[in-house]
């Protein structure tokens, strides 16, 4: 058995790959296997997978057609005979002594998976940026250096990345939750990460950054296409994913808030062309439940007001262009009333006051 089973999905990544497989067959730690399975893809990326494995015994290379990353991993998955799983995208870099670290940290401690934090490097600019998801401060700052489960999270469980590449896998613990990437679906990590977070006991967050994540435009997030519209479809299993664990009653606040911001969210960086589409879908989504009464009076009152407002203006308009409308209409009222209550609370001040006299002489000097 190797110490470490390192997985990757690989999609037309010809640009990045070779410096992405580098990154794993360089790390200090050694005993490893490289198991990439190619996603169809019509570049040269298979040719490249096949000319490295003939350089190293450590690599194998599986091809099939196009599924999408999330039935490429679960391939892999297939084949992976490691003791511990790493996730690795095909055009992001790893830090040279993470896997060594991972796997030191995780054999002390005897974890079902270590956490850690990643950054991200914009391959157009050259810029880094540090952003809070991939960060996850709050949930360093409230479990410290201790080993924790979901339970001890609270709902700062929906502050958690996510991505698979952030974290480092007891393989054998994986394989015994059942979880499984979500298949021909973007955004599919979401489904395996809570199957696996929900059944954890033993979890240590390791407070380095070790991952580089590289952004642009060919990237499944980053193109804005039409397969933006499948977070609608991961929210509702995310959902189902917590009813299974019997948890739905537990976490309904935050799942409501979650599903609505981030379909939001994703609206918002979808390419105009599929505006309307997304619109059509997520409205159909959300007219299911605002017709559930039950379910609808359950839910509704848990929800912040700006998911109240998401959910509710969705329903009540009969287009995307009603809709943007009605929401920027809907900031400029907060903004009105934000400016009217400051506005308020500075003629009610003690200073206000004070300087009362000197405004009013002012005026007369100016009328004269």
């Amino acid at each position: 058995m190797v110490k470490v089973s390192v997985i990757m999905p690989v999609y037309n990544a010809e640009n990045f790959l070779r410096e992405s497989i580098n990154d794993i067959l360089n790390q200090t730690l050694k005993d490893l296997e490289l198991i990439c399975v190619d996603d169809g893809s019509t570049d040269k990326s298979l040719e490249i997978l096949n000319n490295i494995a003939k350089e190293d015994s450590r690599v194998q290379v599986y091809h099939q057609k196009n599924k999408g990353g999330g039935a490429a991993r679960n391939v892999a998955l297939t084949y992976a005979t490691g003791k511990y799983l790493y996730c690795m995208d095909a055009d992001d870099s790893i830090k040279k002594n993470a896997l060594k670290e991972l796997y030191q940290i995780a054999e002390d401690k005897q974890l079902d998976f270590v956490m850690f934090r990643a950054t991200n490097y914009n391959v157009d600019t050259g810029e880094y940026q540090y952003i809070k998801y991939f960060i996850m401060d709050e949930v360093a700052e409230k479990v410290g250096e201790n080993i924790f489960s979901y339970r001890d999270l609270g709902d700062l469980i929906f502050k958690t990345s996510s991505t698979p590449w952030c974290k480092f896998y007891n393989l054998d613990f994986v394989k015994k939750t059942g979880a499984q990437f979500a298949e021909g679906l973007i955004f599919h990590d979401n489904i395996f990460w809570w199957d696996i977070l929900l059944n954890s006991e033993r979890i240590y967050f390791y407070k380095e950054y070790l991952y580089i994540r590289k952004n642009h435009s060919k990237s499944s997030t980053g193109a804005g296409d039409k397969r933006y519209i499948d977070a609608i479809t991961i929210s509702d299993l995310i959902w189902d994913i917590f009813t299974k664990h019997g948890l739905f009653d537990n976490y309904k606040t935050g799942l409501g808030v979650r599903k609505f911001d981030q379909i939001y969210h994703w609206y918002q960086k979808i390419q105009p062309q599929y505006k309307e589409l997304y619109f059509e879908a997520m409205k159909e989504n959300y007219q299911k439940i605002f017709d559930d009464k039950e379910f609808y009076d359950y839910i509704i009152d848990d929800l912040t007001r700006k998911s109240r407002e998401i959910f509710l203006t969705t329903v009540s308009s009969t287009n995307h262009k009603e809709f943007e409308l009605k929401m920027e209409n809907n900031q400029l009222k907060k903004k009105v009333k934000k400016y009217r209550r400051i506005n308020k609370e500075m003629q009610n001040s003690t200073s206000w006051k004070i300087t009362k006299p000197l405004r009013q002489i002012k005026k007369t000097f100016k009328r004269s």
